[in-house]
């Protein structure tokens, strides 16, 4: 039995027009159901929300401003599970909603309960149908897409193998409407894709394209879980394991899922200019950051919220999550935490960034 992440995109899904298109849904769901035919477990992390409200709005395509994107999305989330429900059910499976917002995977009590509902659907024979919740993320808390999501939440069940699905067949060593590209049927841990053009931008009625795939296919194999990208037409092939498209092999090891959030899909919200000593302290010793070694504060943030941490020189060396807001910091610079408690109390004798919530950039 494998655990399979399945991620299909808007495009795959809807019209151009923004409606939902039965027979690429069903195509969707003949895959899932093969697999759970088979034993497999399949999480199917799907986009479509905001396009296929698109047309019931009537709007000429995908809304710019946050509040229509919402708007669409809250009438489009209804119509995309309400179609899946119906196919699922004509195999005799169940589905179940899942709607993530970043908070939900990064900070520890939010992450605890995502992973349990969805192993608990799993233990049930649910199908879980996982989406951002567009309806309620603003900019500042969103994934961005959800091919990220869907590296996140194969690392959260603890996936065998991540199934990025999109209206491409697989990666290029061109862009792929150019005479003369070819298919790139494995990349490796020693490839470099930086000769790669993977500029093709998504659909009129999607978020996502080849920059957002290849950083997903990063995110889940830096964390030991192998990826599968090719175009939704090969869905079956693809969950079945047949060798389709462009496979992407392990690069690394599974690590907390909040750490591969700071180390390729968080926003900061400030930074954290440190002194050679606490760089060294970092980067060196792995030690975590105390405020004896921060010289300045930019940004406005929240304890729990993404910083970088910034070399004299203006490098960031590293990512963490702050223990501190912004407002509190400025008068614990260059202090260390035993002074700090005396004065304040001992709910400030604590690490600005705790190491075990801190990750090196390379």
């Amino acid at each position: 039995m494998a655990r399979i992440v399945v991620k299909v995109g808007s495009s795959s899904l809807t019209t151009p027009t923004g409606h939902l298109d039965s027979d690429r849904v069903d195509a969707i769901v003949t895959a899932v159901v093969a697999a759970r035919a088979r034993g497999d477990e399949v999480v199917l992390v799907s986009s479509g929300a905001i396009a296929a409200g698109i047309g019931p709005l009537g709007f000429p395509g995908r809304p710019a401003d946050l509040a229509s994107q919402q708007a669409a999305a809250s009438v489009g989330q209804g119509a995309l599970i309400a179609a899946y429900g119906e196919q699922f059910a004509a195999s005799g499976l169940m589905v179940g909603q899942v709607l993530l917002t970043v908070d939900d995977l990064t900070r520890r009590t939010h992450y605890r309960n995502a992973r349990q509902t969805l192993n608990k659907l799993a233990e049930l024979g649910v199908v879980p149908i996982v989406n951002e919740n567009d309806t309620v993320a603003t900019s500042e808390i969103r994934f961005g897409d959800n091919d990220r999501l869907a590296a996140l939440v194969a690392h959260v069940i603890h996936a065998d193998k991540l199934v990025l699905l999109s209206d491409v067949d697989g990666l290029y060593d061109g862009h792929p409407s150019m005479p003369g590209a070819k298919l790139i049927p494995v990349v490796r841990a020693e490839d470099s894709l930086e000769h790669v053009d993977i500029s093709r931008v998504g659909s009129n009625v999607g978020t996502g394209g080849m920059v957002t795939k290849v950083e997903a296919a990063k995110i889940a194999t830096d964390a030991g879980i192998p990826v599968v990208l090719t175009s939704a037409a090969n869905a079956l092939a693809a969950v079945r394991g047949d060798e389709v498209g462009t496979r992407f092999e392990t690069t690394g090891r599974r690590r907390p899922v909040r750490l591969l959030w700071l180390a390729h899909a968080s926003k900061t919200r400030g930074e954290l200019h440190l002194d050679a000593g606490a760089v060294r302290a970092i980067t060196q010793r792995h030690a975590s950051l105390l405020p004896a070694g921060i010289t300045r504060v930019t940004g406005a943030f929240s304890s729990g919220d993404p910083v970088d941490l910034v070399a004299p020189d203006g490098t960031a060396i590293a990512r963490g999550m702050v223990n501190y807001d912004s407002e509190e910091l400025p008068d614990l610079l260059g202090r260390n935490t035993h002074d700090l408690a005396e004065e304040f109390g001992a709910e400030y004798e604590r690490e600005v960034v705790h190491r075990d919530d801190l990750i090196v950039l390379s």
